[in-house]
């Protein structure tokens, strides 16, 4: 492997002789770094444009006059076309070029972005955000492996922390930017604000990110049509029964059993078909590496706990101590804060430490803080959970930058783009995994403590019996006659019921993902060493 030795033209020179040696070596001198701003940049915004609509739904169903269940479409159309292209995005970057196909995906998430903030009807806004999960399917594993093949081991470290801060702290930024604009200036403005954004990524990309390297037999490769059909059938029907499930109570619903069902056979034949050709749509070959095998399942782990934990605070924080977007994203802020302070404090030590010790270091910290935040009570307010989210937004960068590492780091650099879209495609389904198991586990959770709690609550019972008396008179001095003083006392202690239950509820599901954490370490024992004993890759 030759090294690229540039340290007397260390300026932003995009031209080929500064960015790239002859045998691909890597880059040296601050172009390195407007390359890792480029492809992070790419990676935040769709990131963030993962979570920022979730608080606007309420706003976007009222201007477009659709039902809740048509308005979570803006959402599930988003995942579903994400998680379809992340997988392919290796393949359409040695079709195409890498850089060809970023800055097309760039431009293209930038356009559907603007096609979001214009649409007048829902099935508008539904179509320009499929578009946007398709352009921002091939960001987010594009950018990873840009700086795989940017940096060399010593330094990627430092590299992937850049990257990590907009993976770690975007779905936290996402409901904080989206509360804001939303109640500043209108909903559209959370699609508006990706055009300067995007513009800035473009322009950068088109300067800093290197060549194309042109290969004669890049286009004369056969498309895999078959491949790309199954994965669509396998993935989409897996990432719309997970977004969908839970409203249609699971399998009660045929078209959840019909989407199971196709997701299952869709999944095998498309295993079979990719194993069977020799040009494939996405390399699964590369997953004969023990270290990506384990660290993408992993890798679906700390999604479940990434977005799970990140979706079931917010929703504790509206439903149960009535905060509103704007104070939920202030909420979440310093936890985004610490992930970023950590993430760039353990850049330059990822390399230097077992990549294991870090990572366990981190899911036992993970698992702490959810045992932490299990015993919350309904007098819990921004101070009993101010800490926690902070520890929880330090301690989740513990796994997420040493786990990248020790996962791609040891790969041949040909591999490097195939192992980071099937690494990122599994931290996405884990995340859409763990929002529909916690979901699921939340009403099933808070129906059996309702229904535990209602047992108790009889005429026999004397503490009942009191608790009755004592808000029948307080309504009745309030001007209430009687009748109208015991029904608003049985509601009022309904209504003490049912928080007491969420309360209980919420605190299983942050017991559960502690627990999973828990249960994930000996996955660490199939794990590379990462920054601390990974050769250099290969293939170069």
């Amino acid at each position: 492997m030759t090294h690229v030795d540039r340290s007397s033209r260390s300026n932003l020179n995009p031209s080929p002789e500064a960015s790239l040696d002859p045998s691909g070596g890597y880059v040296q001198g601050s172009l390195k770094w407007a390359i890792a701003l480029t492809a992070s940049l790419g990676a935040i915004l769709e990131v963030i444009d993962t979570s920022i609509v979730n608080v606007a739904l309420t706003d976007i169903q009222a201007t477009l006059g659709a039902t809740v269940s048509e308005v979570g479409w803006v959402v599930t159309g988003y995942a579903i076309a994400n998680v379809i292209l992340i997988p392919l995005s290796a393949w359409l970057g040695d079709v195409f070029g890498k850089k060809a196909y970023f800055v097309f995906s760039m431009v293209g998430f930038t356009v559907a972005s603007v096609l979001c903030g214009f649409a007048v009807n829902l099935p508008m806004l539904v179509i320009a955000r499929i578009l946007q999960g398709l352009c921002g399917g091939g960001l987010l594993a594009k950018s990873q492996a840009i700086l795989f093949e940017t940096f060399p081991p010593a330094e990627q470290g430092v590299a992937q922390a850049v990257f990590g801060v907009g993976v770690i702290a975007g779905p936290a930024i996402g409901p904080t930017l989206g509360g804001y604009l939303t109640d500043t200036l209108g909903w559209r403005w959370i699609f508006f604000i990706n055009l300067p954004i995007g513009i800035a990524a473009v322009v950068m990309a088109l300067l800093f990110l290197r060549p194309d390297v042109k290969r004669r037999s890049r286009r004369r490769t056969k498309v895999d049509w078959w491949g790309i059909g199954l994965l669509i059938v396998a993935v989409g029907s897996l990432q719309t029964l997970l977004e969908e499930g839970e409203k249609n109570d699971w399998f009660e619903s045929g078209l959840i059993t019909v989407l199971a069902i196709a997701a299952v056979v869709g999944l095998v034949c498309f295993v079979w078909r990719e194993l069977s050709v020799r040009n494939p749509a996405v390399e699964l070959r590369v997953l004969r590496y023990r270290a990506l095998a384990a660290g993408s399942l992993y890798s679906g782990i700390l999604g479940m706990g990434l977005y799970g934990a990140l979706f079931a605070i917010p929703l504790f924080a509206q439903g149960v101590l009535g905060f509103s977007a704007t104070q939920t994203g202030l909420l979440l802020a310093p936890g985004a804060l610490a992930s970023a302070i950590v993430m760039v404090l353990l850049g330059k030590l990822s390399t230097q430490v077992d990549a294991r010790i870090l990572v366990g270091l981190g899911a036992i910290g993970t698992s702490l803080v959810m045992f932490n935040l299990a015993q919350i009570t309904p007098q819990s307010g921004t101070d009993d959970l101010f800490w926690p989210l902070v520890w929880r937004g330090a301690t989740t960068v513990l796994m997420f930058l040493p786990l990248s590492l020790a996962t791609l780091g040891g790969l041949p650099t040909r591999e490097v783009s195939a192992g980071s879209g099937f690494y990122n495609l599994t931290r996405q389904l884990g995340g859409s995994v763990g929002i529909a198991i916690l979901t699921t586990l939340l009403a099933q959770r808070e129906a059996f403590h309702r229904a535990i709690l209602l047992a108790k609550l009889t005429p026999y019972d004397l503490q009942t019996t009191q608790r009755l008396e004592s808000l029948t008179g307080l309504f009745q001095s309030g001007g209430a006659d009687s009748v109208t003083a015991q029904q608003q006392a049985l509601a009022a202690l309904s209504q003490t019921v049912n928080l007491q239950a969420a309360v209980l509820s919420y605190a299983d599901i942050f017991r559960f993902v502690g627990v999973v954490f828990l249960c994930s370490l000996p996955l660490l024992l199939f794990l590379g060493k990462g920054g601390a004993g990974a050769k250099a890759p290969v293939g170069h």
